[in-house]
């Protein structure tokens, strides 16, 4: 469904700089799969999603949507892909249903069949109740799911959702999940979005593509990524004195990839927590060292990001930068 080589977008800053917000991105999205694309700000992600759906013009490389090339076809990919951005897409004083009418008209579709349609995507959305309301009488999370259904109209192959949980609550969050998940599992929808909600990513998305300063960094699933890159953490508590002694332990038995002794804390990262600490804290009794407290954690995707970038997705919010 997506299938890009080398893609690259360059800005000029005040006339005169230019800044490379993707760098090469090579990227391939099979049919029926559901991809989050994460990065902090200016990380270059929104422009990526810019390009595959023909909203910004590549300065270099290529990418094949839905079979239709975005530079040479851009009608032909915005035909086959559904695009949900950032912002509401509804007037906030037409109908629901005329907007979906409206949108289906807008694609081609009879106004008999715009109707159908609508009705139809009204339920997939669970939104009938709202059908005749205006938009800006919905909440957030209607809103939302409204949006969602006017890029369902013309039954897109591919559906580009950019954000399409933030500022919501956290029921509205699940909710808007929920309504993702029954979409690809009933239509074999491609899915391809965007999230600052790591959580999401992790537990929903079957597989995580990650960018920063323009370029690809990480790409499979979250579980393999977190096992691969970051590992799982252990920490144990012992008296001060024996700290030094339990790290050169860790060192010879847990085969740590990060040692880091805090006082009388020791934290190690390790591939299989549950393998590793029964025989470390065997090792520490047999050589007298007392031990106060142990527990493990499994990495999260921000780990991920700080083992490839040395620091934290959250951390790198705050840098910004030209390639949202």
């Amino acid at each position: 469904m997506i299938h890009a080589r080398g893609l690259t977008r360059r800005f000029k800053v005040k006339r005169r700089a230019v800044v490379e917000a993707v760098r090469g991105v090579d990227l391939d999205v099979e049919q029926g799969q559901l991809v989050a694309f994460l990065g902090p700000n200016g990380a270059g992600k929104s422009t990526c999603l810019r390009m595959l759906t023909t909203l910004l013009r590549p300065t270099a490389g290529t990418a094949v949507v839905a079979g239709r090339d975005v530079a040479r076809d851009p009608a032909g990919v915005r035909a086959r892909i559904g695009y949900v951005g950032q912002k509401n897409g509804a007037g906030a004083n037409f109908r629901v249903r005329d907007e979906l009418v409206s949108q289906g008209r807008a694609y081609g579709l009879s106004r008999g069949a715009a109707r159908v349609r609508a009705d139809e995507v009204l339920g997939l959305l669970e939104l009938e109740p709202m059908a005749m309301r205006t938009p800006g009488t919905l909440s957030g999370g209607q809103r939302r799911r409204l949006d969602i259904a006017l890029g369902l109209v013309h039954r897109p192959e591919l559906l580009f959702l950019d954000e399409p949980s933030t500022g919501l609550d956290p029921q509205s969050r699940a909710d808007i999940w929920g309504h993702i998940l029954r979409l690809r599992e009933r239509h074999g929808t491609t899915i391809f979005l965007t999230t600052h909600y790591l959580e999401e990513a992790d537990s929903m998305a079957e597989r995580v593509v990650i960018i920063d300063q323009g370029r690809i960094i990480a790409d499979g699933t979250a579980e393999g990524l977190k096992g691969d890159l970051a590992g799982d953490r252990v920490t144990v508590g012992v008296e001060d004195g024996d700290a030094a002694r339990a790290a050169e332990i860790a060192e010879r038995v847990a085969s740590p990839s990060e040692v880091v002794v805090d006082g009388g804390t020791v934290r190690l990262r390790v591939a299989r927590a549950s393998s590793v600490l029964p025989e470390y804290l065997r090792v520490l009794e047999s050589a007298g060292v007392k031990v106060r407290a142990a527990e493990t954690a499994r990495p999260t995707l921000d780990d991920v990001f700080l083992a490839l970038t040395g620091r934290t997705l959250l951390e790198s919010e705050t840098e910004g930068g030209v390639g949202a």
